[in-house]
């Protein structure tokens, strides 16, 4: 669908499409590396957690959320309650409720299921990068075909990227020795990854409060730490953003 879309029948629509998915590649392009490392240590993950690889390759594709599969994957090893499970990956993944908050004016002109699928395929880079770029250097009008197809050409990368990873590692990975130091590489990753989008008080102020909060729960019964953690982020994040709000209003 998306090569129809890019080499169709009319040659300046697809000219125009064309430009603008590539220029969203090349600005994903600097963190698919780190992308990758994250994917192969997720995919290890899976497989090491008690899943069969298919099993692994159908989470991965299904899901496309490294962090709520890392949240879920413990869990699952343990035997936990199939609600503590679902509840943990839930709550991690509320930020895209604010995610697609903030791609709203710009992708909300789109049909229902063009917008479905392209929450499927969006992540925490693609929004960072995306909302960055259109709020902060002009360009084409909002819900132009442009800034469609630039998203587009973000979330093709990083989707690509982390699902060859992903995959390799649930394949390969149990062939990589430990004393790669494969887990502390990946640290390194996610850090190369996040630090771009602490970008805001309410932001810094949610990390924080969540960094926090989930070093004193770390010892919480099913790992539910995390949950508590996430939400306190969360909260944090709201109740500083409405405090600045507030602050300027007056």
């Amino acid at each position: 669908m998306i090569g129809r879309a890019l080499f169709g029948r009319d040659p300046q629509v697809a000219r125009t499409r064309r430009a603008a998915w590539l220029d969203g590649l090349r600005a994903v392009a600097p963190a698919l590396v780190a992308l990758a490392v994250w994917g192969l240590v997720t995919g290890v993950a899976m497989v090491k957690s008690g899943l069969t690889q298919w099993q692994a390759v159908g989470m991965s594709l299904l899901m496309f959320a490294g962090s709520a599969q890392l949240a879920a994957l413990p869990l699952i090893a343990a035997d936990a309650p199939v609600w503590v499970v679902l509840l943990t990956a839930a709550v991690v993944n509320l930020r895209f409720v604010i995610f697609s908050a903030g791609l709203f004016p710009y992708l909300g002109h789109l049909p229902l299921g063009k917008r479905m699928a392209l929450g499927y395929v969006s992540g925490d880079i693609s929004f960072a990068l995306a909302v960055s770029r259109w709020s902060t250097q002009p360009g084409p009008a909002r819900g132009s075909r442009e800034r469609t197809w630039f998203y587009l050409g973000i979330c093709t990368g990083t989707w690509v990227v982390w699902q060859v990873s992903s995959i390799a590692g649930i394949f390969v990975g149990g062939g990589i020795p430990a004393s790669w130091g494969l887990d502390f590489v990946a640290i390194l990753a996610l850090v190369a990854l996040v630090l771009p989008m602490f970008a805001g008080a309410p932001t810094i102020a949610g990390a924080l409060v969540a960094g926090v909060v989930a070093v004193l729960a770390a010892g919480a019964p099913l790992k539910l730490g995390l949950v508590v953690a996430v939400l306190a982020g969360i909260g944090t994040s709201v109740a500083v953003d409405i405090a600045l709000d507030r602050l300027a209003k007056s």
